[in-house]
């Protein structure tokens, strides 16, 4: 069962769902987060606090490298717009159901695809599976995705649990040389034209040759013969220039065939200087190689998923087992220092405790309703049984942080997450009320929101911890005195707790002999004037607020008239 917040306490729950997420790597949410909202139910509290003792020590920084390298690997539909299926008439509609591909009960329907399956003995054989009619629907994604296989593959490694992407890596191998075919596909209009250049290149430095090789004593020779009329010399010299063109022309389409994979004639051989490839050509090219390449894609891919399909239920596990990593990895670096609280009977306690949001804070100790054995802290010896505590003391003095601290605990432990302190004894709830002070609601209409606020908290039953910051702020002192004390004696009746700040201790310790109050207090001025204040508080100790001190300060700094009369003022306190 959920615990349930008011308003303040969930924003403090949000906070820290927030400070996680920033943590996790593959996402900004974890469907496991979902998982660890805050539950009254200490059964859970204890089996999640298991699961995080047994897990967050296998998990290390060493993993973030990897889990950046995770992508989602999702099974689209993009490659099954080249394939028709052929069914009996009887099969058609479950066929069609599959929404794989185009779907006919005649053949002649089939002329055009490159693919064509049939159930009909026609092509090749098939069953009505997505895995036989479509294997690249699983394939292509693994092929993409073959960063996250091998990032898989090393988080195996280092967590010492047998991945299976190595061996579907190994499989994906097959696909390697069709796939190189496809990137040339994609730029064959660029291959063509750097290869057109280049024989042209190499047949211009042919015919260079060939006229050099005409002067001197050749080039005599060569007119000589051309004077007797016995051109069967010349044409012997310019044949032989034109067999060295055609073998250049001949070994460029052998060089693209076996890049490409299938015999290519591009290159025309009635013109052969400069050789030209006409733009018809290269279209039927392209289209004939995208023929051949799905139909191979496709044969590659239903053998490679006929070797892994097995290993697909476990590749989606490992998928799933890498959230959970991303989302131990997140709570281990957020709750580094922490400690797992112990459950407790009779209220909260614990040591050195830390303000997750406030930077370097000082660490405090407190205890609300019974005291722990192990809760041995200064000053705590007289802490008895009181479930009903007044927080008095300085201004600015860390009183709204305490009652903050106290909820994120609670917050932390009812999520079955560790919590920022030495030691921490908490007492399963069924709510947490924590009611902050709006500095700018005043007012009949403020006052009314608060205490009908406070009236809902105290009506039902079951165990509560119910935290109220300075409600005298937003009424009269003298009324505050009796509400806040009818409201604290109806909390006391049914058992439930409470600390609430207030700078009304002395009047409410009168009216409540069974609460206790403790005291925050400023011990001095610093060499700068500034307060110091110890925010530990002082348990049964009523806390004087500062205006004394903040008068000294006042009096110390100014000067003149202003410095007089503030002396004038410190000094009705001190005779006081």
């Amino acid at each position: 069962m959920a615990l349930k917040l008011n308003p303040e306490a969930k924003a403090i729950y949000r906070s820290i769902r927030e400070e996680i997420k920033k943590r996790l790597v593959l996402s900004g949410s974890s469907p496991i987060l979902d998982d660890f909202e805050p539950v009254s139910s200490l059964d859970e509290i204890l089996k999640r606090q298991a699961y995080l003792r047994e897990n967050l020590p296998r998990v290390g920084s060493e993993l973030r490298g990897h889990l950046k390298r995770i992508k989602p690997i999702k099974f689209r539909r993009d490659y099954l717009h080249d394939r028709i299926l052929i069914v009996d008439e009887e099969e058609i509609e479950s066929a069609r159901e599959l929404g794989l591909c185009e779907v006919s009960a005649n053949p002649e329907d089939s002329e055009g695809y490159p693919i064509v399956l049939s159930t009909l003995g026609y092509g090749i054989d098939v069953e009505l599976v997505p895995s036989q009619i479509a294997p690249e629907l699983y394939i292509m994604p693994l092929w993409e995705n073959r960063e996250t296989l091998e990032a898989l593959a090393e988080i195996g490694e280092l967590t010492g649990r047998k991945s299976v992407a190595p061996r579907i890596l190994e499989a994906l191998r097959k696909l390697g040389e069709v796939m190189e075919r496809r990137k040339l596909l994609d730029s064959l209009e660029e291959l063509i034209a750097e290869r057109e250049l280049e024989l042209n290149e190499q047949i211009e430095e042919k015919l260079e040759k060939f006229s050099l090789t005409l002067s001197g004593k050749e080039l005599l020779e060569f007119l000589s013969q051309l004077k007797a009329g016995n051109y069967e010399t010349i044409f012997r010299h310019f044949g032989e220039v034109e067999g060295e063109i055609l073998d250049l022309i001949n070994e460029a389409e052998k060089e693209l065939s076996e890049s490409l994979g299938i015999t290519v004639e591009l290159f025309s051989r009635e013109e052969l200087y400069p050789v030209t490839v006409p733009p018809e050509r290269v279209e039927m090219l392209r289209e004939e190689l995208e023929r051949e390449l799905k139909v191979e894609l496709y044969l590659r891919s239903r053998e490679v998923l006929e070797e892994i399909r097995p290993l697909l239920p476990r590749l989606r596990e490992e998928l799933e087992r890498v959230h959970e990593l991303d989302f131990l990895l997140a709570v281990k670096e957020f709750t580094a220092g922490f400690t797992f609280p112990e459950p407790w009977e009779g209220g909260l306690a614990f040591i050195n405790g830390r303000h997750l949001f406030i930077e370097n804070p000082q660490p405090v100790s407190y205890v609300v309703g019974k005291r722990p054995e192990g809760f041995s802290v200064p000053g705590s010896e007289n802490v008895r049984d009181e479930g009903i505590v007044i927080l008095t003391g300085a201004n600015s003095g860390g009183k709204t942080s305490l009652l903050e601290l106290i909820t994120q605990i609670e917050v932390l432990f009812h999520m079955g997450l560790p919590v920022p302190a030495e030691r921490a004894w908490v007492e399963p709830l069924d709510e947490l009320f924590f009611f902050r002070r709006k500095r700018s609601a005043y007012g009949a209409g403020a006052f009314e929101t608060a205490l009908r606020s406070f009236v809902r908290a105290l009506k039902s039953e079951g165990k509560k911890l119910i935290l109220i910051d300075e409600f005298e702020a937003i009424t009269e002192p003298g009324a505050a005195v009796k509400i806040i004390g009818e409201l604290l004696k109806i909390a006391h009746e049914k058992g439930f707790h409470v600390v609430i700040v207030s700078h009304l201790g002395e009047d409410l310790r009168k009216e409540l002999p069974f609460a206790r109050v403790d005291g925050i207090e400023a011990r001095g001025l610093d060499e700068r004037l500034n307060l110091i204040v110890d925010r530990q508080p002082v348990f049964g100790k009523l806390g004087r607020s500062t205006p004394e001190l903040i008068v000294e300060s006042l009096a110390r700094k100014k000067r003149g008239k202003e410095r007089e009369i503030f002396e004038r003022v410190l000094r009705a306190f001190r005779q006081e």
